[in-house]
């Protein structure tokens, strides 16, 4: 018997019309975003395959799909359903596609087992505290999803099944294997069990810790007293510039401490190397905290309790009030609740607001356009972070360090804080590690601790590691933060740096917060040496203060001055290597353009390799060609030359909206110029807006990011008569034309969704669009 497909979709459905229940032909019923109870009468439906119950209100398991023998596809993610009873699966016997990702769901009934047939299993944004043994008995299962949930580990036999070529676990709290472990994907899965079964096991008590706060509010203070065990000055001229790198011990814990610089300049860098699950210690001044004066709230706390919600939601924030020296007793206690209470108001409001735009998305006519931002939200209303009370300190006095130490300790000791603090580790994996310490101290390898994979790996042939295996502990190292292992990046992949701190090092050279005094400092022999001439310097200096352009032969001598007047003459041998010279892109470079912080700017040679000439696209150009120059889109201080390009905006102009919750993160829009602008040869830069130019079309991306109103607005218009911005075909930016007509609206949201995602710039919220024209919201 052929059988029909039923459509009920989006309809607001309270209950089945008796109509489709009386139709035994059905086999495919979509009853996707209704707001169904229950599902009496459904068993009439003998010969259902598909069932998709997505986005309803059903808060108990339906009992009437029992009775459905034949069904092979069941969807029911995204309602209520809280308990899932046993002897239904059993029932379900064909069954091969199952959905229940984003329920109250505490546990699973073993006896999904007798499930043979299942392939696909998605649980994940659920309570699940233990993954039933009983899966791994699904011999067929291809794909497990089982992320945001409350596990603490993995059970071994899952990942023997051979089947299984799909996993994912994140953003659980995992100790075996640690979510760092999962976040190398399944193969690497797979080696950490197989370790465990042939070798020891050891806990890692390790926890990252990052330093966050305004600039000159302690932290290098705090840090380096709670790491010397003593108190420690930091004067003026020795603040942070960049990050920094220390451990400390706290009884049995080790805290591998990143103290980051709290200049904006600095934080551009920042999304590098913070890492989730982390312990944030958020210094603020209390003698520069104003009370009445919303700014203060804003700069001091607002703005960093935003980034971390937005890059390490799921951390824990310990705010210490630094400076309580200068205030009285008093002042200091009004200033510390203060605070808290409005970082709790903060947290409150974040999450209102989310839920809002939930509501507001659900009840939408046209809701099915934004099913990916809704996930998204969902995704952000399940994180938790946890901010515990300020403690206020006087740096200079060693008993209120020590009161930190305590605070610290306690706080990594209790697992409703710190679930994961405490994690299982083959002990391999701590082999390597301190044969890498070793290696780093006796100096078998270069002070600047840069070599090759293949040299790691010799040197390590009397550890009994093979090439995999190895790949996979350096890949976890690199997650926690001890090495850095740039595996994606084609060049860099056999390069580790078993020091961060050299890097970091060489990234502050270039992103620093005084690098105009800088250029301006280098002295007249300096650029006799490097073949460059007075007029050179003064137009490095107004190309960077017009157009946040840094050529490159400026970048190679303010990096060899400051490396010689560290001398360190291991950085010294490799900076060529690192910065490159004009004939070839260093190191360097290519790690600040992966992470989009600079744009190469290269020569308009013509193309010898080119296989035609098209005009009105853009020239293809050989990648080996070495840049002059590199934009920084941090340092732009003006929009003048865009709005001289577009002129005024116009009332035919195609323009979109696109809306963050619960704002746009910090360096996210300076990403956007630069991914925009690799693609297009043609375009102009400022502060808080890019114009690009393809095939007689112009599109404008313009930054709002005002209180309760962030957004990005895309706006699109023709050359003359051209306006309509119809029929041209341009060049593809991650699947979608530059030249915008009607239908491209919804792309063009979609390209901030991306390379929010992909480039991770934050875990914010991408909500909704508003068309000129047509529709305003």
């Amino acid at each position: 018997m052929s059988g029909k497909e039923v459509d009920l979709s989006k309809r607001r459905l309270k209950f089945i019309p008796e109509g489709t229940l009386q139709d035994p032909q059905i086999i495919h019923l979509n009853l996707d975003r209704n707001r169904l109870k229950n599902l009496s009468g459904l068993s009439q439906l003998s010969n259902l395959k598909i069932l998709i119950l997505s986005k309803n209100e059903l808060m108990e398991f339906p009992s009437e799909i029992v009775t459905l023998r034949c069904l092979e596809k069941l969807y029911l993610n995204q309602n209520k359903i809280q308990k899932v009873t046993e002897n239904i699966f059993p029932r379900l016997s064909v069954l091969k596609q199952l959905k229940l990702n984003n329920n109250h769901l505490a546990d699973i009934p073993g006896d999904l087992c007798c499930c043979k047939h299942l392939f696909y299993l998605n649980l994940s944004h659920n309570l699940i505290k233990e993954v039933p043994e009983t899966i791994a008995k699904l011999g067929k299962l291809e794909e497990f999803y089982i992320e945001n949930n409350k596990l603490r580990e993995l059970p071994p036999e899952l990942f023997d099944n051979r089947a299984l070529r799909k996993f994912s676990a994140r953003n659980n709290c995992l100790r075996e294997p640690p979510d760092e472990v999962c976040a190398g994907g399944l193969q690497q899965i797979r080696s950490y069990f197989k370790q465990l079964r042939t070798s020891e096991s050891k806990e890692d008590k390790r926890i990252k810790t990052m330093f966050l706060g305004a600039s000159m509010a302690g932290k290098s203070t705090l840090s380096k007293s709670l790491t010397k065990r003593e108190l420690v000055t930091i004067a003026e001229k020795d603040r942070t510039t960049g990050i920094e790198i220390n451990e400390f011990q706290i009884e049995d814990f080790s805290f591998l401490c990143w103290d980051f610089a709290g200049q904006q300049e600095y934080y551009l860098t920042h999304h590098v190397f913070i890492t989730p699950q982390a312990l944030v210690i958020l210094v603020i001044d209390l003698h520069r905290y104003e009370m009445d004066d919303k700014d203060s709230f804003k700069d001091l706390v607002g703005f960093w309790i935003n980034n971390i919600l937005m890059r390490v939601p799921d951390s824990v924030v310990l705010p210490i009030g630094s400076h309580v020296d200068h205030c009285d007793k008093e002042e200091a206690e009004r200033k510390k609740k203060d605070i808290e209470e409005k970082i709790k108001e903060m947290l409150i409001e974040r999450q209102e607001n989310l839920n809002l735009r939930l509501e507001k998305l659900k009840d939408n006519s046209q809701c099915e356009l934004y099913s990916d931002q809704a996930n998204k939200l969902c995704d952000l209303a399940d994180y938790s972070l946890k901010v515990l009370d300020l403690i206020p300190i006087d740096c200079t006095q060693y008993d209120d360090i020590n009161k930190v130490r305590c605070q610290i300790l306690e706080s990594v000791r209790n697992e409703d804080i710190f679930p994961n603090a405490i994690r299982k580790l083959p002990i391999i994996y701590k082999v390597v590690e301190q044969a890498i310490t070793e290696l780093t101290e006796t100096q078998e390898i270069p002070e600047h601790g840069i070599v090759s994979l293949e040299e790691l790996l010799m040197k390590l042939k009397s550890h009994n590691v093979d090439s995999e295996n190895l790949k996979y502990i350096l890949s976890y190292l690199h997650q926690i933060g001890l090495i850095m292992w740039y595996q994606d990046v084609q060049s860099l992949e056999g390069i580790l740096f078993l020091k961060p701190a050299v890097l970091i090092t060489l990234f502050k050279m270039i992103v620093r917060h005084d690098l105009l005094e800088q250029l301006r400092g280098i002295p007249p022999k300096i650029l006799k040496k490097e073949s460059a001439v007075k007029p050179d310097q003064q137009k490095w200096i107004v190309d960077f203060q017009t157009k946040a352009t840094l050529h490159h032969k400026a970048i190679m001598i303010l990096v060899k001055q400051q490396l010689r007047q560290s001398g360190n003459m291991d950085l010294q041998e490799i900076a060529d290597e690192m910065i490159g010279d004009e004939e070839e892109k260093g190191k360097l470079f290519q790690i600040l353009e992966y992470f989009d912080i600079c744009l190469s700017s290269k020569p308009l040679a013509l193309n010898p390799d080119a296989h035609e000439f098209r005009p009105g696209t853009r020239w293809s150009r050989s990648d080996n060609t070495p840049a002059q120059s590199y934009l920084f889109p941090s340092y732009l201080t003006n929009a003048k030359e865009v709005s001289e390009q577009w002129k005024d905006d116009s009332e035919e102009d195609l323009h979109t909206r696109t809306f963050f919750l619960p704002e746009i993160p910090q360096g996210f829009f300076h990403r956007v110029i630069i991914k925009m602008c690799n693609f297009i040869h043609s375009h102009w830069v400022g502060k808080g807006q890019c114009l690009v130019a393809c095939n007689g079309r112009r599109l404008l991306l313009k930054e709002h990011n005002e209180e309760a109103n962030s957004y990005i607005e895309f706006r699109c218009r023709g050359n003359g008569a051209e306006g309509n911005g119809k029929g041209c075909d341009g060049p593809r930016i991650f699947g979608c034309r530059l030249s915008i007509d009607e239908a491209d609206i919804g792309r063009l949201v979609k390209w901030a969704d991306t390379w929010q995602t992909q480039f991770n710039v934050g875990k914010c919220g991408v909500m909704h669009f508003a068309r000129s024209n047509t529709e305003r919201q």
